[in-house]
């Protein structure tokens, strides 16, 4: 019996191999195809909330205390050489970052109040980048203050959040009228009637209360309101009496 066996051409082998060795070099060089080594991305954090606070004094904006919020990249580690943190604010403008080698934290601050979704990276010198989301609550409280006034001026409440995000939740309102003594001990003034009103951008009267203050005495009013769409005035009409009166309220703009 005669057995028949391949005839193998030596050339075309040496091709094949060659071809092989070729592609096994060309992906073990290929940066796409190497391991990149791991990057471990931990940010630290006290807060993420905060409260923006308006001081007025007889209608004028006299200070304004901004929140400022830090996270800490310090425990972040790489196989490779870390070369960035940043913090992406997602609202179109360049992220903050720092070097790795001379900074660790980053600071940002708030002036309005709204819901954020903040994104921190690292990113090594081989490329590889890890993001993690951060949800920041900003609040805003307004505190008011009118002396010896027979004319209340309109506390504007805008709920609205400047960064396009969620409506607030609600709208806290505590109003306190005084009608303060004219001269100590002596009974020398009368009561002022008032009325309280919370009026919307297209002037209907969302929330009102009547009031009567007597010499030396104070009204007090606490409401709660849910119509965070809309721009809003809280009002105080002064309707009769001949006192002077005092104001002091505080209104907050709250996402819980």
């Amino acid at each position: 019996m005669v057995t028949a066996y391949p005839i193998f051409n030596r050339k075309a082998i040496m091709a094949y191999l060659l071809i092989w060795i070729v592609l096994i070099l060309g992906l073990a060089l290929n940066p796409a195809t190497q391991d990149k080594g791991d990057l471990s991305l931990i940010v630290e954090y006290e807060d993420t909330n905060g409260t923006v606070l308006h001081s007025f004094v007889d209608g004028e904006l006299v200070s304004t205390n901004n929140v400022t919020l830090s996270f800490d990249f310090s425990n972040t580690s790489s196989d490779n050489d870390l070369v960035e943190f940043g913090i992406d604010l997602a609202d179109g403008s360049d992220p903050i970052s720092v070097d790795p080698m001379t900074n660790s934290s980053i600071s940002i601050e708030f002036a309005n109040h709204g819901i954020y979704e903040l994104w921190a990276f690292a990113i090594d010198d081989s490329g590889l980048r890890e993001n993690t989301s951060i949800v920041v609550r900003i609040e805003l409280q307004v505190d008011w203050i009118e002396s010896n006034t027979y004319e209340p001026k309109p506390l504007v409440i805008d709920p609205i959040p400047t960064n396009g995000g969620v409506a607030p939740n609600s709208i806290l309102i505590n109003s306190t009228v005084e009608n303060p003594e004219l001269i100590e001990n002596i009974e020398s003034g009368r009561e002022v009637e008032f009325t309280w009103s919370l009026v919307d951008d297209v002037e209907d009267t969302c929330q009102s209360r009547n009031g009567l203050v007597h010499e030396g005495e104070f009204v007090n009013w606490e409401t709660i309101h849910f119509n965070t769409f809309q721009v809003h005035e809280l009002r105080i009409s002064y309707d009769s009496g001949q006192d002077y009166i005092n104001v002091n309220q505080t209104v907050i703009i709250t996402y819980i």
